[in-house]
C-alpha cells in the first residue's frame, strides 16, 4: 500500500501536515512516528520511538510487516532552545550541552529516520524523503553570524543529506531527497524570535504544510541528480 512516513509527528507542522493529507490524499496510509503520545485519528498509524537506533529498528520492521510501499517521508524532527539556552549572539555563550542537544535532534535523528527507511527503497521505489532545515544552515547565505550551534546543527545535517543523496543514486535511483526551509512559523520553537518578524512572514502551520505539500510531494520540478534539493517555502533554491 502506498505510504507516506512522518517523524516527529506530534510537531505543530507535523499535525498541519497530517489534516492537509487527509484532505488532499486520501487514499495514502499514514504512518507517525513520535516520541511523544500523539492525538489518535482512525485514519492514521501512530508509532512511538525515543529515535535510538534500536527503537528504530522496530519502525522499520513495522513497515516491513505492512509491507509498505514508501512514497513520501518526512523528519519534522528540530530543537532550537531549551528551558536554559537560547541562540548564541557570542563565542561565550557557546554550551556543549546545548550544543550535543542540539546535533542529537536537529542533525544525528533525521539520519537515523533515513537509515530506518533505507531497507524499504528500491530502484523502483518513487519516493520523496523531506527533512526541516533553516536557511541559516546555508554557509553562503551567512551574513550575519551569531546562532552558532543552530547554524552548524542545520549545515551539518545538508551536507549529511547532500552525503546521502550520493549513495542513493546508486542504491535507489528513484529516491530524492530534499532539505525544507519552512520559514518562520507561529510555534513554540520560534515564539521568542517572533516580535520583530513581519506580520507578512509569521506563517501558520497549515500555510507551511500546504507548501510542504505542493513542493515535496509529486513535485514534476524534483530533478532525480544525485543531489538533494534545498528549498525554501516558496520552492526557490537556497544556496549552500
Amino acid at each position: 500500500m502506498k505510504t507516506i512516513v512522518l517523524f516527529g509527528a506530534s510537531s505543530a507542522i507535523a499535525q498541519a501536515y497530517i489534516e492537509h493529507l487527509q484532505i488532499n490524499a486520501p487514499t495514502v496510509q499514514v504512518i507517525c512516528v513520535s516520541s511523544k503520545k500523539a492525538d489518535t485519528n482512525s485514519n492514521v498509524v501512530y508509532l512511538k520511538s525515543d529515535y535510538t537506533a534500536q527503537s528504530l529498528a522496530k519502525v522499520t520492521t513495522y513497515l516491513k510487516e505492512q509491507n509498505a510501499e514508501i512514497q513520501q517521508v518526512v523528519m519534522f524532527n528540530g530543537t532550537l532552545h531549551n528551558k536554559t539556552h537560547m541562540p548564541e549572539k557570542k563565542l561565550e555563550e557557546l554550551n556543549a550541552d546545548y550544543f550535543n542537544e542540539l546535533f542529537n535532534s536537529n542533525t544525528l535523528t533525521p539520519l537515523l529516520c533515513l537509515q530506518s527507511i533505507l531497507p524499504l527503497l528500491t530502484h523502483k521505489t518513487q519516493c520523496t524523503i523531506t527533512a526541516l532545515s533553516a536557511r541559516v544552515g546555508s554557509i553562503n547565505d551567512n551574513k550575519l553570524g551569531g546562532w552558532y550551534t543552530y547554524r552548524a546543527s542545520k549545515a551539518a545535517l545538508n551536507m549529511l543529506f547532500k552525503t546521502a543523496a550520493v549513495e542513493l543514486a546508486r542504491r535507489a535511483k528513484n529516491t530524492k531527497l530534499v532539505l525544507f526551509h519552512p520559514g518562520t512559523t507561529d510555534t513554540a520553537l520560534s515564539k521568542p524570535f517572533q516580535k520583530n518578524v513581519p506580520a507578512d512572514k509569521l506563517f501558520s502551520a497549515e500555510f507551511v504544510a500546504k507548501q510542504l505539500f505542493t513542493f515535496t510531494f509529486n513535485n514534476p520540478h524534483l530533478e532525480l541528480n544525485g543531489e538533494p534539493a534545498y528549498l525554501d517555502w516558496q520552492g526557490e533554491a537556497i544556496p549552500w
